[in-house]
């Protein structure tokens, strides 16, 4: 049977963990007002758990994982979720894959059944491994026409340079084509454990069945030991890729933030402050005043290795320095004064946007899931809403100080002048801002 462990001294009541011998976990969401159950496994394996060459893997295992066991081909996978009404989907990101399911709460663990044999038992089949190694490709040459998409890329590498935290999910299209069969079965089984596992459930369904069909799937799951990655260091400086056919300038200009496992509300409430919604200094200076941009946002991404706030705008080549101009004197606004209107507007934005989350059943899993593995408990609906209420102003002024001394990273895609590169320097460092 497994054990209960603690989820926190402010867990919410209706969540609770449990651990398989193997170190598996079961997270539970009781929501027994829903006639319907999302289950989904979580393994603690993503690009920043990739080395050069395999960048790009776990987004290829999560994609072949569905594509057959010895028991059912792809298409018997696919219609024995289907003929119980179940959506089916999966994701990989920096520091997870997930694997999801979502249909009628009577059938949960149904669901933890067939995810068990798609995360555990995926054989990968060569000729299967060749048709989806273009679909792929397909994703891959979507995204490099993107050039935002670009601009996150070299940003990141601006961030963190040759640090796996900096890889792209999806990898290089070198290593697409070149992945065999024999890669997977091997990464797989260095990665897939039950420390690095878990197994979540919201929704309305019978416990009994959940902790049975968790047992059955999971519990023969080698144990292994849970991921570690080295925390990198923040270097910060400017990358830059012109691209053709398009005719913007996209920019995307950051700092280094605190990691998830340490103090973190003031760098979200910077963030909310600067640039959330159309009444934020950033978007009334940009767009509503000045006309400068269509596209522009500030928001800080919180992980567990490391932490970033990110200012992203679009602009077009000719109003790319203006536009920088404009950012780095609202930037440095930050540091004289702290408008307490805009202070209330960012606490009750991110409160809201919090608050929407652990009432969306599916985005609450996730998010245990991903406190489970970077804090080892479940941070309550409570204690996150608390801690926004908590920053003051002098707060937001410090988290902006700590972020503009460490200096910027910079990154520009797409359209822009072959000298913007020494402009966007001159610029920011004019602006007291040094970029390495």
């Amino acid at each position: 049977m497994p054990r209960k462990v603690p989820t926190g001294s402010n867990a919410a009541p209706d969540t609770a963990v449990e651990t398989l011998a193997n170190g598996v976990r079961l997270v539970t969401i009781a929501l027994p007002h829903l006639a319907t159950a999302a289950v989904s496994v979580f393994v603690h394996s993503g690009s920043q758990h990739e080395s050069a060459r395999l960048n790009g893997i776990s987004h290829v295992v999560e994609h072949m994982a569905f594509k057959g066991t010895a028991r059912r081909n792809c298409q018997q996978i696919n219609l024995d979720a289907e003929r119980l009404g179940a959506e089916v989907n999966a994701h990989t990101d920096k520091d997870h894959t997930a694997f999801h399911m979502r249909g009628l709460a009577g059938h949960a663990g149904d669901f933890i059944g067939m995810l068990g044999e798609i995360v555990r038992e995926s054989n990968f089949p060569e000729a299967e491994l060749e048709r989806e190694r273009q679909v792929i490709l397909h994703e891959y040459a979507e995204d490099e026409d993107d050039a935002l998409a670009n601009a996150f890329v070299l940003f990141d590498r601006a961030c963190y340079g040759e640090h796996p935290v900096a890889r792209p999910v999806i990898g290089s299209r070198r290593n697409i084509q070149r992945f065999k069969r024999a890669d997977l079965v091997d990464y797989v089984a260095s990665q897939y454990s039950g420390a690095n596992t878990i197994v979540g459930v919201v929704g309305g369904f019978d416990l009994a069945q959940v902790r049975a069909a968790t047992q059955a799937a999971f519990a023969t799951m080698p144990a292994a030991s849970p991921q570690r990655v080295a925390t990198p260091s923040y270097r910060g400086g400017i990358a830059s890729r012109h691209l053709a056919g398009t005719g913007q300038a996209h920019l995307v200009l950051g700092f280094p933030v605190p990691a998830v496992d340490r103090p973190h509300a003031s760098a979200l409430v910077a963030a909310a402050l600067l640039g959330e919604g159309m009444s934020s200094p950033l978007l009334d200076e940009l767009r509503e005043r000045r006309a400068l941009v269509y596209h522009a946002a500030c928001s800080a991404d919180i992980g567990g290795l490391c932490g970033q706030m990110v200012i992203e705008a679009s602009t077009s080549p000719q109003q790319l320095e203006e536009s920088i101009q404009a950012i780095a004197r609202l930037l440095q606004a930050q540091l004289a004064e702290t408008d307490p209107v805009g202070l209330v507007r960012a606490r009750n934005q991110i409160i809201v946007r919090s608050l929407c989350t652990h009432e969306q059943p599916v985005r609450r899993l996730e998010a245990a899931a991903l406190d489970l593995f970077n804090l080892g408990r479940v941070r309550s609906r409570d204690e996150q809403v608390a801690d926004v209420q908590a920053v003051q102003a002098e707060d937001v002024r410090q988290a902006f100080a700590q972020m503009l001394a460490a200096g910027p990273a910079v990154a520009l895609a797409g359209k822009f002048a072959r000298a913007s590169e020494e402009r966007v320097r001159d610029i920011l460092g004019q602006a007291g801002m040094t970029l390495a």
